[in-house]
C-alpha cells in the first residue's frame, strides 16, 4: 500500500485550490449568470468535481500542470497586450487600399523543457493575430505569418523567454 507523506499532502491540498479556483473563474466567464441560486450551483458543482478528482487521486502535474501564480497572471496580462497590438496591425492590413501579403512559414526555435511549457508557447502564437503555429517538430514551430511585420524573431524570443520563466515557476 502507498503512503502519502505530510508534504504530498499540502501538494495535493495547493493543486485543488488551485483547481477550484480556475474551475469557478472558468464557470462564472462562461456562464454570465450572477444569480444567487445558479451561482450557488456552480460552486456546488466545482467543488463535487475536485472532490471527486483528489478522491481519484486525479491532482497530478499533468491534471492540474500550472499553478496559478503571479508569473502566470503576468505573462496572460502581458500576451494580453500582444494581442491587442496584433490586432491592431492586423486591421491595418485588412483595411489598406493595397493589403501587401506577404505570407511566410518561418521557423520558431523553442526551448521549454516540458510539454505544457511547449504547448504554452505555441497556443500563444496562435492566439497572437497575424501568426498561426501550423506544425510541432524537432525543437521548433512551423508558424504561418501574414506578412513580414509579424516574422521578427525578436518578438518570438520574447515570448518564448516569458514562457520558460512561467513554466520554471512551475516546476
Amino acid at each position: 500500500m502507498l503512503r502519502r507523506t505530510h508534504q504530498d499532502a499540502g501538494t495535493e491540498m495547493v493543486k485543488a485550490i488551485s483547481l477550484t479556483i480556475a474551475l469557478i473563474a472558468l464557470w462564472l466567464t462562461l456562464s454570465g449568470y450572477f444569480t444567487p441560486f445558479l451561482l450557488s450551483i456552480g460552486v456546488a458543482s466545482v467543488l463535487f468535481t475536485v472532490y471527486l478528482a483528489a478522491r481519484m487521486r486525479l491532482l497530478d502535474d499533468e491534471a492540474v500542470p500550472v499553478q496559478l501564480r503571479p508569473a502566470l497572471f503576468l505573462y496572460w496580462g502581458w500576451l494580453g497586450g500582444e494581442i491587442f497590438k496584433a490586432s491592431v496591425a492586423v486591421c491595418r492590413v485588412i483595411l489598406s487600399r493595397d493589403m501587401t501579403l506577404s505570407q511566410q512559414l518561418i521557423r520558431v526555435p523553442w526551448d521549454q523543457k516540458t510539454e505544457m511549457g511547449r504547448t504554452i508557447f505555441a497556443n500563444s502564437i496562435t492566439l497572437t493575430p497575424g501568426t498561426i503555429t501550423v506544425e510541432t517538430g524537432d525543437g521548433a514551430f512551423l508558424v504561418h505569418a501574414l506578412t513580414d511585420e509579424f516574422t521578427g524573431s525578436e518578438g518570438f524570443e520574447e515570448m518564448g523567454d516569458r514562457v520558460t520563466k512561467v513554466e520554471a515557476r512551475h516546476r
